[in-house]
């Protein structure tokens, strides 16, 4: 059964009524047959039938046994940590989403939870940096705002030899055609704002895996600590990944096209999506991500001043200034001022993320009014 058919398949009908669409269940209790004898469900942040439905779906889609839905991805992301214990220390990729920076950085680590910051496209400083203390290794991949590419299934080896677990935050690659478990991740992340969503109308976040004891670990934190996704926002979730497929291959080979427009364009000085022969681990993109390499591009101008982007994202007419990503519609930012202004500059820089850097969420409009839209923007400069 083709992925596609086997997402609509794995959303069931409601045995109760027959309808397609999964219910809402709002409520935040449920009635007790005998004290402690239930159907399943006994309070609404324990555990909910829309949000179950969608943990089921994503676990599915990720090819896991377990997975638990949280009310943004920095919940599920803060989940994770929450396994670890005071002098733990994660390695992670350098080019972070500032949000996980900032929790990284400025919670855990002042309770004592250390991070070091790495390349992880090099794999013998991968290696290098992982000392006894080390419990976590951390990817994206492809990354943010850099789409840098990092081999899972290599790194999930080493972690393996470093008794680690691997985290993949999957987000930007999706479901359907990167799955960091099969490769030997423990645990994959999602911000089901971004694709799984895919409408820019919820924040929600997952956290997948295979491991029995894990998924325990997690769904105990998630009960604990109640950062749920409330069930219509589970509901709006379920309906975006029955169009996930079609919204996901669209926006794939319309950011494609565009990023051969921008490539070629005289104004731009880099281009960076591993869908580009040029990209320098686009042989490693082809292979894990099966030839789909998502929505998501990021460029420099030449004249790499704070002021010309901030005007370029301002003057675009199709393409919103906004954050986020992975929604029908087109939104455009400058990560130095916005997604990444956690970062301190001198990191920034440090990490290649230049001032004039700008990222596209390419939506589904079509391509061709897209490239005319940014033409027009630099005509405009």
């Amino acid at each position: 059964m083709k992925k596609e058919t086997a997402i609509l398949n794995s959303i069931p009908i409601d045995p109760l009524t027959g309808a397609i669409a999964v219910p809402i269940y709002q409520t935040a209790t449920f009635v007790q047959e005998a004290p402690g004898i239930h159907k399943g469900f006994d309070y609404g942040r324990s555990n909910n039938p829309t949000r179950q439905i969608l943990e089921e779906v994503v676990a599915q889609l990720e090819n896991g046994l377990h997975a638990s839905a949280f009310a943004t991805g920095l919940a599920a992301i803060d989940a994770v940590v929450k396994t670890l214990q005071v002098g733990d220390e994660i390695l992670a990729v350098d080019d972070i989403y500032g949000g996980a920076y900032r929790l990284f950085t400025k919670v855990y680590a002042p309770l004592g939870i250390h991070v070091n910051f790495v390349d992880t496209q090099n794999l013998e400083e991968v290696a290098d940096k992982i000392n006894e203390r080390t419990k976590l290794i951390w990817l994206e991949t492809p990354t943010n705002p850099l789409l840098k590419i990092s081999d899972i299934q290599a790194i999930a080896e080493i972690a393996q030899q470093k008794n680690c677990k691997l985290v993949v935050d999957n987000t930007f690659a999706g479901p359907l055609f990167q799955n960091p478990l099969d490769l030997g991740a423990d645990y994959v992340i999602h911000s089901a704002t971004k694709y799984l969503a895919g409408h820019s109308d919820l924040v929600g976040g997952v956290v997948v895996t295979k491991n029995a004891e894990l998924a325990a670990k997690i769904k105990f934190i998630q009960n604990s600590t109640g950062a749920i996704l409330g069930p219509f926002d589970a509901f709006l979730c379920i309906r975006g990944i029955e169009t996930l497929h079609l919204r996901y291959e669209k926006q794939s080979k319309s950011a494609l096209a565009i990023a051969e427009f921008l490539a070629a364009h005289p104004a731009v000085d880099q281009i960076y999506y591993p869908g580009l022969e040029q990209h320098e681990l686009h042989h490693l993109a082809k292979q894990q991500q099966k030839g789909f390499y998502g929505g998501v591009l990021s460029f420099s101008l030449k004249d790499d001043q704070e002021l010309v982007a901030s005007q370029f994202v301002s003057k675009t007419k199709l393409f919103k200034l906004a954050e986020s990503l992975g929604g029908v519609k087109s939104l455009i930012c400058q990560p130095a001022l916005m997604t990444h202004a956690s970062v301190p500059r001198d990191l920034r820089l440090a990490r290649g993320i230049q001032d004039s850097l700008i990222r596209l969420s390419v939506g589904i409009e079509d391509a061709t009014d897209l490239i005319n839209d940014l033409q027009q923007t630099f005509n405009q400069l």
